[in-house]
């Protein structure tokens, strides 16, 4: 079933205007521009935004390009912060990101925990005071492509009811594991929802039901209805309370490592979200060696798909053709250059 709820997305994909891959870039970039960004931060901004709808994951790239710059406007993001060092303790550091742009912010928050693993063997950012980063699985990508092992996670807004009841009291808050492998690396990128709000939207803006349960409705009773599960705001987390359960204690991970919010503290408005905390770690195999081998050996037992592999034949696809960009987003971000 999920194939067919693939093809149909995809089927939709041959109406929307394909943008080149430098030339989305390039666009977002002068907008950023426009917004108040350095060339330098407006371009790496502007890259991180179009390679995470270059990948398919539609809900956090362009399409969530407009929200950003409102928020901009409202003063939840800081165009010109960059993210300081508060404290260090080991291969551990604190750093306060001063409510930047928040992949910019995460970017430089997993370089600098690859750069204290290439010295300890593993390094340690915990960041407090940033902003959504978008697609977190960037940051996976990020490490992995550098042969590092990578592991990052962000708290939220309140926006997951705890499993047993039906007020939203944590957050969705992604995690992201990365694992090197040349050109190939496996990347999981997973909410503690079955379905993030992001999935939920553009489900529900393709007029396509789920392909598994997803939420509760009004009344409480299951449904693969995504317009019932935004509106009751009860989507149903991973393996039910133990989903509830790890979205609970990531949430305090990052929080009490960084020193920053915790979900109960964020504004529960999604376009004054900020003052987030996270956590990047990374750890570098690379002096073990073998660590190709092994990664290939498991991937080779699975028989099916791994994570990140779709990822990349939709890479490809898209540098090939173009970039699918919904014509109303597309005409929203033109406008402001």
């Amino acid at each position: 079933m999920k194939r067919a709820f693939y093809y149909l997305s995809r089927a939709r994909q041959l109406f929307m205007p394909r943008i080149p891959f430098d030339q989305l870039a390039a666009t977002l970039a002068a907008a950023l521009v426009k917004l108040g960004f350095n060339d330098e931060r407006a371009v790496l901004c502007a890259r991180l935004f179009a390679e995470t709808t270059r990948d398919g994951v539609y809900s956090h790239g362009v399409n969530r390009f407009p929200r950003f710059a409102r928020m901009i406007g409202n003063g939840s993001v800081e165009v010109g912060a960059r993210p300081r060092l508060v404290n260090r303790h080991g291969a551990l550091e604190r750093w306060d990101g001063g409510r930047g742009a928040g992949n910019l912010n995460a970017w430089e928050s997993m370089n600098r925990a690859m750069a204290i693993a290439r010295e300890h063997g593993l390094g340690a950012v915990a960041l407090a005071n940033t902003n959504h980063w978008m697609r977190g699985g960037s940051y996976g990508w990020q490490a992995a492509e550098a042969g590092m092992m990578g592991v990052c996670w962000t708290n939220t807004l309140p926006n997951l009811p705890p499993w047993g009841a039906t007020e939203p009291r944590v957050g969705n808050n992604p995690l992201v594991l990365g694992i090197p492998r040349g050109d190939r690396p496996v990347v999981l990128d997973m909410a503690m929802s079955q379905f993030s709000y992001g999935a939920l939207a553009s489900y529900r803006q393709r007029g396509e039901a789920l392909p598994v349960d997803g939420g509760f409705d009004a009344v409480g009773q299951l449904t693969r209805d995504p317009a019932a599960i935004e509106a009751s705001g009860r989507p149903l987390p991973i393996g039910y309370w133990k989903g509830s359960g790890l979205a609970l204690v990531l949430d305090m991970m990052a929080s009490m490592l960084s020193g920053g919010l915790a979900t109960h503290q964020i504004p529960a408005d999604p376009e004054r979200e900020t003052g987030v905390s996270q956590f990047f770690l990374a750890m570098d195999p690379g002096p073990f060696g073998g660590g190709r081998a092994i990664a290939d050996a498991i991937v080779g037992s699975l028989g099916v798909r791994y994570p990140g592999e779709r990822t990349l034949a939709l890479r490809a696809e898209n540098l090939k053709l173009g970039v699918p960009v919904e014509d109303e987003v597309w005409a929203r971000i033109v406008a402001m250059v």
